[in-house]
């Protein structure tokens, strides 16, 4: 009996070509057409997105020197003849608030951003110290007062005695006339006399003396005063608290700094303007400040400083045509009634433009007028 039995039989794998990196003998031009290999196909797309971006970006940046040249030159190219312009900041005088004595900080009652009053105390220092020099001397006025009382009671019973003196030898040198007294009781009565007096003498330096102890005391104590009243920091400006420098507790020097405050009674802008239109503006001349962060209100003000000599501009003016050439600064001063009404919008630091007028006939646009300053 034949039984059939497939038997497995290992086939060794086929090895595959080698390959050879020697140039084939077969010159290009006879290979089949099947024997090349067709190039991949150039990928333009992801090249054209890479390049979409940078120009995107510079021509939003083009856009925007654009708009802002726009912005530049569009308050300037509607002015009339005879009223200038330029850019700036508004500026503000800083006063220092410092101590006069060496003291510490007692208390504080203002703080960075607050607007202030003329006269208002702003912080106190402490005083315990010469509160109680002030009670000694007031103690010593009161008894340099006594001693002045004193002095006086005593000047007023040696006059007395000086005039009962005086009596007693007038009423002696008669008696003496008719023979009822002495020379000796007239001599007695004359040395009374002359005691008396140096007696009143006496009284009147005793007088004196007291008088300069109770001044000196006096004085004393008024400087002790001051003292105490210099130690309560008063704001001497209207103005607006800008830095707080010292803390409660703090013991500062003489001239030490609490507070540093901007006078908002003085609030100007400084502009550069060029020889031609520089040498037509006069101190007094006529101005408007606009500031960026309240296009639309004007703000009245005044020439009240001019350069003497030309300058280079600082990088603060937007052109450069306008750095590049010699440049007079003129400072503007809003008035004063339009910072008492605006004291709260009006702050150092903002930009803006400053508008002078250099013909005092011209007349000033519609968004400049004196109307608009409200």
């Amino acid at each position: 009996m034949s039984t059939d039995k497939s038997v497995d039989i290992p086939t060794t794998p086929t090895s595959p070509a080698p390959v050879t990196t020697q140039p084939s003998a077969t010159p290009p031009a006879v290979l089949p057409p099947s024997a090349v290999a067709p190039l991949p196909p150039v990928e333009l797309q992801p090249v054209r997105r890479r390049w979409l971006k940078p120009a995107l970006l510079v021509l939003l940046l083009l856009l925007a020197g654009a708009g802002g040249g726009y912005w530049w030159l569009r308050p300037q190219a509607g002015l009339p003849p005879g009223i200038a312009a330029g850019n700036g900041r508004l500026e503000a005088d800083e006063i220092d608030i410092d101590t006069k004595y060496a003291a510490r900080i007692g208390q504080l009652f203002a703080d960075e951003g607050d607007l202030t009053k003329a006269g208002q105390v702003l912080a106190k220092m402490d005083t315990s110290d010469l509160e109680a020099s002030l009670k000694k001397s007031l103690a010593l006025i009161a008894q340099a007062q006594k001693t002045f009382d004193a002095a006086g009671a005593t000047l007023a019973q040696q006059k007395s005695q000086v005039v009962f003196a005086q009596q007693e030898i007038a009423r002696t040198e008669a008696l003496v006339g008719k023979g009822f007294a002495t020379r000796e009781t007239l001599d007695q009565r004359r040395q009374v006399l002359a005691s008396a007096v140096a007696g009143e003498a006496a009284a009147t330096d005793a007088i004196g003396g007291a008088q300069a102890a109770l001044d000196a005391a006096m004085h004393d104590a008024e400087l002790y005063q001051v003292e105490i009243n210099d130690d309560s920091l008063l704001a001497p400006r209207d103005g607006r608290i800008e830095y707080r420098v010292a803390n409660v507790g703090e013991v500062l020097p003489v001239g030490g700094k609490v507070f540093t405050m901007l006078d908002t009674g003085y609030v100007y802008m400084d502009i550069y303007l060029p020889t031609l239109e520089a040498g037509r503006v006069k101190l007094g001349s006529d101005a408007r400040i606009l500031l960026d962060a309240y296009p639309n209100r004007s703000l009245a003000a005044r020439v009240v400083f001019l350069a003497a000599q030309a300058q280079f501009t600082p990088k603060t003016v937007e052109t450069k045509d306008e750095r590049d050439v010699l440049m007079f600064r003129v400072r503007v001063r809003i008035d004063p009634a339009e910072l008492a009404s605006h004291a709260a919008d009006v702050r150092s630091g903002l930009p803006g433009m400053a508008y002078v007028r250099t013909d005092p006939n011209a007349v000033w646009p519609a968004t400049l007028h004196a109307s608009a300053a409200k």
